[in-house]
């Protein structure tokens, strides 16, 4: 009778075991759909084809201002504009609460450094990934756009984009591996199961509305600018 209940215990170990093994199999899945995204699509600003939009992902702002990580976004998207990469910059992520305003903050980094205003065009309600990408298709009309953010970030945004139908390459900006970047490369994990759940089903954003012509009018204002 011992010997019999020593053989099932181990049983059930290995059995949970293997189990574990599973379950942990099954969490890397959405990890390892967004590595083998196409690399080829992940560009430097030298290199990457000229697209008409450049889509921005906000990040923290610190009261009006862009924490620095979103500020080495939107100085990539600087470059992108002044080497003609790209046409105009659409900047997309929260403004959930009057408080606390990313889009704003973005606009008025580019404004200042030179971007004519009727080229950057807020959008207010990218609270995550998928609803930045799904409302640039929806209701800015972006389907062609060098996606910017950290290059932890970028194949998440690739990948979500794409499910979006937007064609884009990516820019991702590098950062010294300090205890912000080692953290979102942590978010990036669960991330990863959200962003294949969101291009599987194809859930409506947060917030829809009617289309937004400003994509369309920076566009127009760029093709009559010589």
């Amino acid at each position: 009778m011992r010997v019999t209940s020593v053989l099932r215990g181990r049983r059930r170990q290995r059995r949970a075991f293997q189990g574990l093994l599973l379950l942990c199999s099954l969490a890397l899945v959405p990890s390892t759909w967004l590595f083998c995204a196409d690399s080829s699509r992940i560009r430097t600003v030298a290199d990457v084809p000229a697209e008409p939009v450049a889509v921005v992902f906000g990040a923290g702002v610190v009261g009006t201002e862009p924490s620095a990580y979103l500020a080495h976004r939107l100085d990539a998207a600087l470059e992108l504009y002044r080497a003609h990469k790209v046409q105009a910059i659409l900047v997309t992520g929260d403004n959930g609460r009057t408080s606390y305003n990313e889009p704003g903050a973005m606009y008025d980094y580019l404004v200042g450094h030179g971007v004519p205003p009727v080229r950057v065009v807020r959008d207010y309600a990218g609270f995550d990934t998928w609803d930045s990408c799904a409302r640039a298709r929806r209701i800015f009309g972006v389907d062609h756009a060098v996606l910017v953010s950290q290059d932890f970030h970028v194949r998440r945004a690739l990948g979500l984009c794409r499910a979006a139908g937007i064609d884009s390459y990516a820019v991702g900006v590098a950062e010294p591996h300090d205890a912000t970047w080692y953290y979102g490369g942590v978010r990036e994990l669960p991330g990863a199961g959200k962003a294949a759940l969101s291009a599987l089903l194809h859930p409506d954003p947060a917030l829809l509305g009617p289309t937004e012509p400003g994509v369309a009018q920076a566009l127009a204002d760029a093709a009559r600018t010589p």
